[in-house]
């Protein structure tokens, strides 16, 4: 029979400490648990001792507790290098969420939703869009989706399904909304007039004229083009136009080995001959770093709502108001599909607006 042992509480009111002891094939479970009411902590002992009292309960209650935190560790650590920087800093940042804390067995619907509604306090986002919870909801899912079946970890996938629908229901989730933000010729003028100001005050700063104008022509994600080697560049001749191998193209089917060849407009190619070679790599910069030094940019300079992968929104953009085909597009934008490269298809114009523009190569 359990032990109940009274206490005094800073309020002088009594609380009653309830322990528990069981021993099975030579191992022993002990829990301890604390109740306000003395007829509580009674029943509690007798429901919980009938409960060990049976063989699979007291297997379960001898294995090791995994909490949520645990589980999330395990998919980063096997699954690291397929999910992407973005998908395990979300997941990271999860693990700072009490919910993190709990044991896999104890979190149900619920719970998830609870923590749906107060990510915040980790994100540091104060209030977090439909679009974002979504994607952590996302990331989420897939931990629950391979715990239990792949670890034995006690994660319900059932529960996170539930959990999405009741969110959705309330349009507390969604998917993220496509962006058609493109940049004007003028706010282009005021980036490179600042980077290139930069670039003469600290001449060894990453040479982000040359960047910004790289991603606009060439249509490349920032974090491809911090790793084109020279290796990796076949310049133009008279049959064929110049060419980059894009390593591990970001591609939802195929997270590894998905090297493309694309072509660069001969812009693109024009900023990378231009380039000194001082190693392997033609950039040879860090994405957080250009990320960082674009971001402060614009919010110095007033310019509302421009990310740096809309420069590659705007490149595609730009061939197809220059008459360029579809497959051609394809062949420099590395899209595999007309369904992926169709929002890029709004057609504003039907000439090139950066004829005659300075900074032109």
């Amino acid at each position: 029979m359990g032990t109940i042992i009274t206490r005094k509480r800073s309020d002088g009111k009594p609380s009653y400490l309830c322990q528990i002891a069981r021993k099975n094939g030579g191992k022993t479970v002990r829990e301890a648990r604390t109740f306000h009411d003395h007829k509580a902590a009674k029943a509690w002992i007798r429901h919980r001792e009938a409960e060990l009292d049976n063989p699979h309960t007291f297997k379960a209650a001898t294995q090791k507790a995994y909490t949520l935190g645990d589980a999330i560790s395990r998919y980063i650590a096997e699954y690291g290098g397929e999910i992407g920087k973005t998908k395990a800093a979300c997941l990271r940042t999860i693990q700072r969420h009490p919910i993190a804390f709990m044991a896999c067995t104890d979190i149900g619907s619920t719970d998830i939703v609870a923590f749906a509604r107060t990510i915040s306090s980790v994100t540091g986002l104060a209030n977090p869009g439909p679009s974002t919870l979504g994607n952590y909801l996302a990331h989420l899912g897939a931990v629950f989706a391979v715990a239990k079946k792949g670890w034995g970890y006690p994660l319900d996938p059932e529960a996170m399904t539930d959990a999405q629908y009741v969110l959705r229901k309330q349009q507390a989730i969604s998917k993220s909304n496509k962006r058609y933000r493109r940049p004007t010729i003028n706010e282009l003028d005021l980036l490179l007039d600042h980077f290139e100001e930069r670039q003469q005050r600290a001449p060894n700063s990453a040479p982000m004229v040359d960047i910004i104008i790289f991603a606009l022509f060439s249509a490349r994600r920032q974090e491809e083009i911090t790793r084109i080697d020279w290796a990796d560049f076949e310049p133009s001749t008279a049959k064929h136009p110049a060419r980059v191998l894009v390593r591990d193209m970001k591609n939802p089917g195929a997270k590894k080995a998905n090297d493309i060849w694309c072509e660069l407009p001969v812009e693109a190619e024009a900023i990378i001959k231009r380039q000194p070679r001082n190693g392997d790599c033609i950039f040879p910069c860090g994405v957080d770093g250009i990320s960082a030094a674009f971001t402060r940019a614009c919010k110095l300079l007033g310019i509302d709502d421009l990310h740096f992968h809309d420069l590659r929104h705007e490149g595609v953009s730009r061939l197809f108001e220059a008459g360029w085909q579809i497959p051609h597009v394809a062949l420099v934008s590395g899209h595999r599909s007309w369904a992926s490269l169709q929002r890029y298809s709004h057609i504003r114009q039907r000439d090139d607006k950066y004829a005659g523009w300075r900074w032109r190569p």
